[in-house]
């Protein structure tokens, strides 16, 4: 068999039993979200590492829907888990460091209470009697244990699809018992093509002729339907690159299976497989009353529900998205940390780039960036220490700057940004303004950034970090939301100079700008005698023909802008970056560098 082929990242979950799995009971009714109630709940789950002293450094793991509790392996003769790339000692999830909990959700089939457990009233199991559950009701069990683990603050809660779901749910109603959350590649809620391939599959279980109202335990059970549900699934959890790699060259070679589905092409031998593996370790029940759970999440449709829904949040946040997923679309992320920012909350965000589609934070092609993030989060989460970075002042602030080395605008946007203000910054490269800022005791800064390696290197540092692009402009910013807005040696890359100037002016009470000043006078020689586009080691190091700058503008043409839209000018610096030293006459002609102090 084409093992290759048919890798996916179902490929190393069997129904072997769980050799480490743990179970607790709780005789307390759990009263249910839609009604009605469950007179005991089970809960099944597998822990890793160790719980200190001080039991504060304990993680939870929430499984998607097609998960359980072995989330890694114990030990070299265990099972592989569903998520060994990323929890295990010295992973992203630091076993070594970190006390790892990962419960089997309510109503799943790997030893929770669900829809296969016995109920008491009937002594059979509860089959389409098991009631309507919701993602809060698989939180309100999670809480339950963590309970009797006697762990009352959680560390951070981790989860990616439906389990994304979890964790959200964590951080909006029970965010006092966590420290930071990391929802990956979820929303506020399905979109309605996803709420489409759920409703599709669960029909396909239903109106299997052996679905037999659910109670086939002691029958054949309904394989065809809940194998076509789970080949539905597959096709949501591969991007349309995915999948044309996987496969058009060989769409006419299927691989041999034995199956009662159709194979005529290789991508439906791999369907067909994919489904008749997952009927080996699934219940088909738990798959209707897990997806229905996810269908009918909803922390908000739109933005004044979301920002109502996330306002009494108290945790930080870590939001990871992947550009390829269309199941659960990089839009919805964004939504939620809209309205994360909206309310002030201490959240940073990266789209991860990525051809793997939803199933890219189970597979290992972006584990170096997703992974990043979430080792980083963690470790300041934990109040270690950062790695060591390069010191504001030594490095570059953002990708299009045309300045390298030496930040000798740094220091004075330090000295104007007065003590304790709120600042967003533009474009902030590594986070090595925003991380002296936080040594300096401020308490609301955020950086927009759109290289991924700056954005992890900010979230290493601790400091918020927002992926986005400047250039579609700030309208989820809230007017006057910051003391200073910041925009660092990147005016000149920016498409629309006029729509962004106003958007910042509006968002910060006062803005601090520094710009490359054309109008120096080696550009201006350089220019005049020889005709040449102007280039210099300290200044402008680009050619003319691979410059990232879109503007060449000087310091008083930039004067001359501010007093046209009557922008008032507070200060302005110039600073000679190759000798070192700041320019007190005619910055115009003497400095390759200027800094700005502007507001309305």
């Amino acid at each position: 068999m084409d093992e290759h082929f048919f890798n996916s990242s179902d490929g190393v979950r069997s129904g072997s039993p769980l050799k480490y799995l743990r179970r607790v009971t709780f005789e307390e009714p759990l009263e249910l979200t839609m009604g009605g109630e469950l007179p005991g709940v089970t809960v099944a789950f597998e822990t890793y590492g160790r719980l200190n002293a001080a039991r504060d450094n304990a993680v939870l793991i929430c499984h998607a829907i097609s998960g359980d509790s072995h989330v890694a392996r114990h030990d070299a003769s265990d099972d592989p888990g569903w998520w060994d790339l990323a929890v295990g000692p010295g992973k992203p999830i630091d076993t070594i460091r970190n006390f790892v909990i990962c419960p089997n959700v309510l109503g799943g089939c790997r030893g929770t209470t669900g829809p296969g457990s016995i109920c008491p009233k009937t002594g059979r199991p509860y089959g389409r009697d098991f009631p309507v559950i919701t993602t809060e009701d698989m939180v309100e069990v999670q809480r339950r244990l963590l309970d009797h683990l006697g762990i009352e603050k959680l560390l951070a809660v981790v989860g990616g699809s439906a389990g994304g779901h979890q964790v959200l749910v964590w951080a909006t109603k029970l965010s006092h018992r966590v420290r930071g959350v990391i929802p990956i590649a979820t929303s506020a809620r399905l979109t309605s093509q996803a709420l489409a391939f759920d409703i599709i599959g669960r029909n396909a279980i239903l109106r299997d002729p052996n679905f037999r109202e659910g109670q086939y335990y002691d029958k054949e059970p309904p394989e065809a339907g809940l194998a076509i549900a789970r080949m539905l699934g597959h096709i949501t959890y591969l991007s349309p690159k995915a999948m044309d790699e996987k496969f058009e060259m060989d769409r006419y070679h299927p691989r041999e299976i034995q199956t009662v589905f159709e194979k005529k092409f290789s991508v439906g031998s791999y369907l067909a497989y994919q489904g008749q593996k997952f009927v080996e370790r699934f219940d088909a029940n738990s798959y209707t009353a897990l997806s229905m759970a996810m269908d009918l999440f909803d922390l908000g449709a739109d933005r004044p529900k979301l920002i109502a829904a996330v306002a009494g949040s108290s945790c930080r946040w870590l939001v990871i998205s992947f550009s390829s997923d269309w199941l659960f679309p990089p839009k919805g992320s964004r939504e939620l940390v809209d309205a994360l920012i909206a309310s002030d909350k201490k959240v940073s965000y990266c789209n991860v780039e990525s051809d793997c589609g939803h199933d890219a934070f189970l597979l290992p092609d972006d584990l170096e960036r997703y992974g990043a993030l979430t080792r980083a989060f963690l470790s300041n989460l934990n109040g270690r220490r950062p790695p060591v970075l390069p010191e504001a002042g030594r490095e570059d602030h953002h990708p299009t700057s045309i300045f390298h080395g030496a930040r000798l605008d740094y220091g004075r946007i330090l000295e104007l940004i007065p003590f304790d203000a709120s600042v967003l910054d533009l474009g902030c490269g590594n986070g090595a303004l925003l991380g002296r800022l936080k040594e300096r005791g401020h308490k609301r800064i955020l950086g927009l950034e759109l290289d991924e390696q700056a954005i992890v290197a900010c979230v290493r540092r601790g400091v918020d970090c927002i992926h986005a692009d400047m250039n579609r402009g700030l309208e989820n910013f809230g007017d006057g939301q910051f003391d200073v807005v910041v925009l660092s040696r990147t005016l000149q890359a920016v498409k629309d100079v006029e729509g962004l100037l106003e958007d910042i002016l509006r968002v910060g009470r006062q803005c601090i700008l520094s710009f490359p000043n054309f109008g120096y006078h080696k550009l201006r020689k350089m220019l005049m005698e020889q005709g040449r586009a102007p280039e210099s080691p300290g200044v402008l190091q680009y050619k003319w023909y691979n410059t990232p700058n879109r503007r060449f503008f000087t310091v008083s043409d930039f004067e001359a802008f501010c007093e046209d839209r009557n922008i008032h000018i507070h200060r302005i610096i110039g600073l000679d970056t190759e000798a070192g030293f700041e320019v007190v006459d005619h910055p115009n002609l003497g400095a390759d560098l200027a800094v700005f102090v502007i507001s309305r």
